[in-house]
């Protein structure tokens, strides 16, 4: 009989091979969308309030983005982070509610909102305010409800039906309340100070709305003549300034030196005083003079001497005069030289001049001698239309306006004050975030909150723990009474030093921002904001406190919005006790950081809107950059109120960058778009990634990232539909008791209570990268290449009441409970579906909480020499394989050293753990590999010695074919 007459049997209807309809093509950008469809009509969140209420509280709080655009990759990866820090919180078993949040106010929109009025040729200040502030929130409402859809998309689990959004009246009545405290507690003040402008929003800015680019300036040398000295031979001579601003020349009041600095008078055509011989080399090398130095004597020869030395305290009751003193008035004052001692030697000419209006220094050191800001710059950067030089001209922020050949240093050059003019200083300056224009500092009347000044309404803790109370607060402070008492400054710095931070860094990041800020300007000069609700006496410039007009006007704005307040409206709130003429409303609104510093109040102390949250939060989580904005705001807020920051750790995260490392730019076409990402691979890959890099640091994101993320999520993705397809029919009659579990199945046991252990401390310490990082090395490494592919042999084959298969399902089972659990704060998407194809009928996973998983002692290295070994095996065999010696491991007979093997394994079981036809052992240190000369057994494949080359099965594949076949 032939062969053909004759054909062996086709076994492989007897093989247990998985079975289930969970597809290894995700297809996720189909599928996420009718899965986040299912969330919110079944109300998911609220189901997931339900089941956690009444356990410990986890109190997260949202710090709110800007409603202005659609999300960009940095929203995502900041979002999914939120999101998994309250997930986790949620299935370690505790009661951690997400209510997102948005800013409202302020600029940004502002901006957006002229912008269209721009191009429709309309003038913002021809429209009635209250129409201007309606589609502002219009505005806002639009990107909230744009930003809202995208963030579902993403599968972020908040409150998307009830946020908070800082333009609601609830929301802008508690801002109100917040500001009122702090003038009720004299924690306010009007005052005249060099703040950040910009010339082209026409407001002033906080330093978080700044941004640096390197520019280009003008840099100048100007000779101011002395007319007043007690060195003699200065008077006549001519003191040089070095400035990048020229445009701050027109209001110099002053000149300073530093006291310790030496200063020099030189003849260099004329004389003039400039400190130490390196500066003035490098004047001569600006003014174009070829000179000679005397190194050995640090003096200049041949032309130019020196006439003169002395330190810079004889300066003192020296007087200069401005170069324009022609023009007379303001410019024909004397110009007194001051000690300053922040004036340094490192570039310039060691004298600093002062322009009170437009900077820090200036303006401190101007006042301690008595002089005053003159405001000569408008808020559109020109000079007020009556100053005596350049009067109603500008912009002083254009380049042509300071350049060699403009109006300044032509005038300058007239007077024969222009020494060196040169338009090639690099340095960085600083920038409106929002508009990319130059900012300048500019004296302007601002509100300002003392950071240095005693917070004596405060009452004292009697322990760490217990929280400051903030009821019935003098309205004014006695300074004596304060004497001892912390400033703001002070009880901030305390706080940061109680906070826990992640990464620690945080720490002296915002700690020496604190440590060195000015006072805080609430002020803004623009529309779109909450108003400052103060009053203020024409006659004194003392602002009103009167706890009822302040209830009035909370109550008002509660029902109203910022609507109830308006220069022609506000004084309504007076009522009859005041006169109206006598008191001027306020028309500034406040610093957006003000509305979001205070968002503590009107939503973790809001039990009306929000039953489920309690101040303080847990934690704060945003971007680095929030340690100038949101992190501090809130902390000087709460400081200021409330005696404590209102969180106990803030998590900042790093900035996402391109696949080369740099920054993303619209202008360079580097960016990612994340609604594209999840078009093209779906919400879960862009989790996957966020949570996978260390996001604490700068990170990357390009095409390859993500293709490699993909490949990640594919094994992933395939142990679920692995353990799927081998639970098929999995009932709880099947389990095999512990005491009856082999031992393999019990290392694999004692592994995943190693996993679980790490993923509950990474969970914990919000280590979201070791956290993925060990889930998948032990999807990939400890199940897929170790446990899954050694025991496949006995799931399919085995017959299915056999203790070992019954052993293997069995721990399917943990794995499967223990996995989708912890997968699921990570893809969210994914887990659902995995959940729903074992249990279609078993609600959402995402109500599960953290499984037990005992935890067994794996001190026992054995395991670990074992798998040594294995590795080695696989690496002997690999080049027969590649030869075509052997097509697999189960036809090679292997030779291992008997010393490398632990102790309680035989041959048999290394056979089987090795995939290999046969495992002997040997004196020797080298692993050898020869093939089995035995026959295959048609329905295992195993080559075994029991097979004939006449017959076609094992002795265990017979019996279960023996069990399965009819007779």
């Amino acid at each position: 009989m032939s062969e053909a007459d004759n054909p062996k049997r086709d076994y492989r209807d007897t093989v247990f091979l998985p079975k289930t309809d969970f597809p290894m093509k995700a297809g996720l950008p189909q599928k996420e969308p009718a899965i986040a469809a299912r969330w919110e009509a079944e109300k998911l969140y609220e189901q997931l309030r339900d089941v956690r209420r009444g356990r410990p509280k986890f109190m997260y709080h949202d710090g709110p983005p800007y409603a202005n655009g659609d999300m960009h990759i940095g929203h995502a990866l900041n979002h999914t982070i939120k999101d998994m820090v309250c997930r986790t919180q949620n299935l370690l078993g505790r009661d951690a509610p997400y209510v997102p949040g948005w800013d409202c106010h302020g600029l940004p929109i502002e901006w957006k909102v002229e912008e269209q009025y721009r191009k429709a040729k309309k003038n913002k200040d021809e429209v009635p305010l209250l129409e201007f502030r309606a589609e502002c929130r219009a505005y806002a409402q639009h990107w909230v409800d744009v930003q809202r859809g995208q963030l579902k998309r993403l599968g972020v689990m908040a409150d998307w039906d009830n946020p908070y959004l800082t333009m609601q009246p609830e929301s802008e009545a508690t801002i109100v309340a917040e500001l009122l405290k702090f003038a009720e507690s004299g924690q306010l003040y009007r005052g005249a100070k060099p703040v950040m402008w910009s010339p082209v929003e026409k407001t002033a800015l906080a330093e978080a709305e700044v941004e640096y680019e390197d520019i280009v300036s003008t840099q100048i040398d100007v000779a101011f003549e002395i007319v007043e000295s007690p060195i003699p031979e200065l008077v006549g001579a001519h003191a040089v300034i070095w400035t990048t601003t020229p445009w701050t020349i027109p209001v110099n009041q002053a000149i300073a030196y530093g006291p310790e600095v030496e200063y020099g008078l030189y003849e260099l055509g004329r004389g003039l005083v400039v400190a130490e011989v390196e500066l003035v080399g490098e004047l001569a090398k600006r003014m174009g003079i070829s000179r000679e130095i005397d190194d050995e004597r640090s003096e200049l020869t041949g032309r130019f001497r020196q006439l003169a030395t002395f330190k810079g305290a004889d300066l003192a009751g020296t007087v200069a005069r401005h170069p324009m003193h022609h023009l007379g008035g303001f410019f024909a004052e004397p110009r007194p030289f001051l000690p300053g001692d922040f004036v340094t030697t490192d570039s310039g000419t060691g004298l600093v001049h002062m322009a009170p209006d437009h900077g820090e220094d200036d303006f401190d050191l101007c006042k301690a001698h008595g002089l005053n800001p003159k405001f000569a710059v408008e808020g559109d950067g020109k000079y007020r239309s009556d100053w005596g030089w350049l009067g109603g001209q500008g912009s002083v922020i254009n380049p042509k306006f300071n350049a060699p050949d403009g109006p300044i240093c032509s005038d300058l050059r007239e007077a024969g004050a222009l020494l060196a003019a040169s338009q090639d200083y690099q340095h960085s300056y600083p920038h409106s975030w929002r508009s990319k224009a130059k900012v300048i500092y500019r004296c302007t009347p601002q509100w300002f909150v003392p950071m240095d000044k005693p917070l004596a309404h405060l009452p004292a803790l009697s322990s760490a723990e217990q929280r400051w109370e903030n009821e019935g607060g003098d309205d004014t402070i006695d300074e004596e009474a304060t004497a001892g008492s912390p400033s703001l400054r002070e009880i901030a710095l305390a706080e940061i030093e109680r906070v826990q931070f992640t990464p620690e860094k945080g720490r002296n990041r915002i700690s020496s921002m604190v440590a060195g800020r000015p006072d805080w300007v609430l002020s803004r000069q623009r529309a779109w904001g909450v108003p400052i609700t103060l009053f203020v006496n024409r006659k004194t410039g003392d602002y009103l406190v009167d706890e009822a007009v302040n209830a009035r006007i909370v109550n008002a704005v509660r029902a109203e919005g910022i609507d109830a307040w308006t220069p022609e409206t506000a004084h309504r709130f007076l009522g009859d006790e005041y006169d109206h003429e006598e008191w001027e409303p306020v028309s500034d609104i406040l610093d957006v950081w003000f509305d979001s510093g205070t968002s503590h109040a009107y939503v973790l102390e809001d039990k009306a809107r929000w039953p489920d949250l309690s101040w303080p939060a847990d934690i704060y989580v945003e971007g680095s950059d929030q340690h100038r904005g949101w992190f501090q705001s809130s902390l000087l807020e709460s400081c200021a109120t409330r005696g404590r920051a209102p969180y106990d750790r803030i998590l900042t995260h790093g900035f996402t960058m391109d696949a080369r490392g740099m920054k993303m730019s619209k202008s360079l076409g580097n960016t990612v778009d994340p609604i594209k990402v999840m078009e093209t691979y779906g919400a879960d890959i862009i989790r996957l990634w966020a949570l996978s890099v260390d996001f604490t640091e700068d990170h990357r994101i390009g095409d390859e990232i993500l293709k490699g993320v993909a490949d990640q999520y594919r094994k992933l993705r395939n142990t679920f539909r692995y353990l799927l397809g081998a639970l098929d029919g999995f009932d709880e009659a099947e389990r095999l008791p512990a005491a009856e579990i082999p031992e393999l199945e019990r290392y694999v046991l004692a592994l995943l209570g190693d996993v679980d252990a790490t993923l509950r401390e990474a969970a914990e310490t919000y280590d979201f990268n070791t956290y993925v990082r060990t889930l998948i090395d032990f999807c990939n490494e400890d199940l897929s290449a170790f446990y899954f592919d050694i025991r496949k042999d006995s799931l399919y084959c085995d017959v299915p009441g056999s203790t070992r298969r019954r052993a293997v399902r069995t721990v399917f089972d943990t794995l499967f409970h223990a996995l989708v659990r912890y997968a699921a704060p990570v893809l969210v998407f994914t887990a659902e579906e995995v959940w729903g194809t074992r249990y279609p009928e078993g609600g959402s996973v995402h109500l599960l909480e953290w499984p037990e998983i005992e935890h067994a002692d794996t001190s026992d290295k054995k395991w670990d020499a074992v798998r040594d070994l294995r590795e080695r095996v696989t690496e002997a065999i690999e080049p027969l394989r590649r030869d075509k010696v052997v097509r697999s491991g189960l036809e090679a007979e292997v030779s291992v050293p008997s010393a490398a093997v632990p102790e309680g394994f035989s041959d048999d079981q290394l056979a089987e753990l090795f995939i290999t036809a046969t495992v002997r052992r040997g004196d020797g240190d080298a692993v050898t590999v020869t093939r089995t000369q035995d026959h295959k057994c048609g329905r295992c494949w195993r080559l075994l010695p029991e097979v004939d080359a006449d017959g076609d099965l094992c002795a265990r594949c017979a019996d279960v074919v023996g069990e399965e076949v009819p007779a």
